[in-house]
């Protein structure tokens, strides 16, 4: 039997979620001043765990649809806010310490490394989904403006992935980076098998 909380343990559950998911700042924080180059260490932490969350964000329906654990859907929204926590860090080191606000160095840079471009692009994307994220924003937008709007995830996970892999491939690495692009492929080919099941479901 599946199981499904109570409004108390869901409520358990989230203050669970929301302080595990403020460990690794703590973790970052603490740490940054022991490294040889703390800000490339902050930068560079805030910038995996965006892509961390971002794929436990993907994971949560189709586990949802796979276990039967509706109730996992009340998370989402929870990780999706603190992806863009991680990637609006992650930026905000890349406009403080690379460039301290220096927009036309900024934008030069951006237009310069493809690895920037696609970073830059898909944060820019992150924000509407952020800003939206409200039960009143739903409300306003209507559910299926603000699905399709959301559907913006299935391109900023690509995007996000290719941002990783091109810093990485600069150094050599491309171990980690293959692992990532065979997770968020992994989640979407979930989602599009899920959607053609239950279209061919619904048609029966």
């Amino acid at each position: 039997m599946a199981f499904n909380p109570t409004p108390k343990q869901l409520t358990i559950v989230k203050v669970v979620v929301f302080l595990l998911a403020l460990l690794p700042i703590t973790r970052i924080a603490l740490a940054t001043g022991e490294q040889t180059n703390p800000l490339e260490f902050l930068t560079h932490g805030t910038g995996d765990w965006a892509l961390y969350l971002l794929c436990t964000t993907l994971a949560v329906t189709p586990l949802r649809k796979l276990t039967g654990l509706n109730w996992l859907v009340r998370l989402r929204r929870m990780l999706g806010l603190f992806t863009f926590f991680y990637a609006f860090l992650h930026f905000t080191c890349f406009i403080w310490f690379d460039h301290f606000f220096d927009l036309h160095e900024i934008w030069k840079d951006v237009l310069k490394r493809p690895f920037i471009t696609v970073g830059f692009a898909a944060f820019l994307l992150l924000v509407p989904l952020a800003a939206t994220s409200s039960n009143a924003m739903v409300r306003r937008l209507g559910g299926k403006r603000w699905q399709g709007l959301h559907r913006m995830i299935y391109l900023i996970a690509p995007l996000a992935v290719l941002h990783y892999w091109w810093m990485k491939a600069g150094k050599h690495n491309t171990g980690t980076p293959m692992l990532f692009a065979f997770i968020v492929a992994g989640l979407l080919l979930i989602r599009v098998f899920l959607n053609r099941s239950k279209v061919q479901a619904a048609r029966v």
